[in-house]
């Protein structure tokens, strides 16, 4: 159950998000894996907070974000990253930076589930990304141009997994 409650003093709103579910109620899937809405900011300067539960092994294709830092934050399962030149892996409880401009890559590599989530600081247009790619229910496709249009660069494909 999602429930806002305002906050008398100023008038904002406390916004109450039940494990998971989306902040909209909707569904956002990526064939392996599903995406919820936690926190959508008003605007694209705010942080915008996803998470990410995967049913299967894999993850996105390497690219950039032009405008967002990513900060990932594994709350279940394993995962494996390459930022720029550096590999990583992340287990629940740990949490990893990556920079705007540059290049990265990951993918769930654990057993079972595996749960991360995601924020991009600042939001931009990965919101409006994420509804467009979950239309398909599979992974975003490798299409520089819709990348592009929403503030990336499609540089590579997917972590290769042993």
């Amino acid at each position: 159950m999602n429930n806002s409650v305002p906050d008398q003093s100023n008038g904002l709103s406390a916004v109450h998000i039940a494990a998971g579910a989306d902040r909209f109620g909707e569904h956002h899937g990526l064939g392996i894996s599903v995406i919820d809405f936690k926190v959508v900011p008003p605007d694209s300067s705010g942080t915008f907070i996803i998470e990410n539960t995967f049913h299967a092994r894999g993850g996105p294709a390497r690219h950039l974000h032009y405008d967002q830092d990513e900060w990932f934050y594994a709350l279940e399962g394993e995962f494996a990253f390459e930022i720029g030149s550096n590999q990583f892996r992340l287990k629940p409880g740990e949490s990893l930076l990556g920079p705007r401009q540059v290049p990265h890559v990951w993918a769930h590599v654990g057993e079972g589930r595996g749960r991360i989530l995601i924020a991009f600081l600042p939001a931009g247009d990965m919101e409006a990304f994420f509804r467009e790619v979950t239309k398909a229910n599979a992974m975003p496709p490798q299409d520089p141009a819709l990348w592009r249009a929403h503030g990336m660069e499609l540089l590579g494909p997917p972590l290769v997994l042993d």
